[in-house]
């Protein structure tokens, strides 16, 4: 699979129930665990004092990232995603 930095905002709509945001939210913490096992979801961090976050994700093209890995987060119809395929780097420190 192909790696993908994939930096993620979540803006909640005006107007929105707190308890379709709570639902909502535990709902993407399941599917996150689901995505990770399944090897998709490889790291996540949240910059501090930031309410966004930054992964790396994978998937054989970005194609499946965004329709059937992303595209399945619960809180997808809220997010705002850059996406950024990766590849190699030869100076790589964590290569073998």
């Amino acid at each position: 699979m192909r790696e993908f930095l994939v930096e993620i905002t979540t803006t909640v709509p005006d107007g929105t129930a707190p308890d379709e945001v709570d639902r909502r939210r535990a709902a993407e913490a399941v599917r996150a665990r689901e995505l990770a096992a399944a090897g998709h979801l490889a790291r996540l961090w949240r910059p501090v004092g930031e309410l966004r976050s930054i992964g790396i994700w994978r998937a054989t093209d970005e194609r499946e990232l965004h329709d059937e890995v992303l595209g399945t987060l619960p809180l997808r119809p809220w997010m705002t995603l850059t996406v950024t395929a990766l590849e190699p780097h030869p100076n790589d420190p964590g290569q073998s």
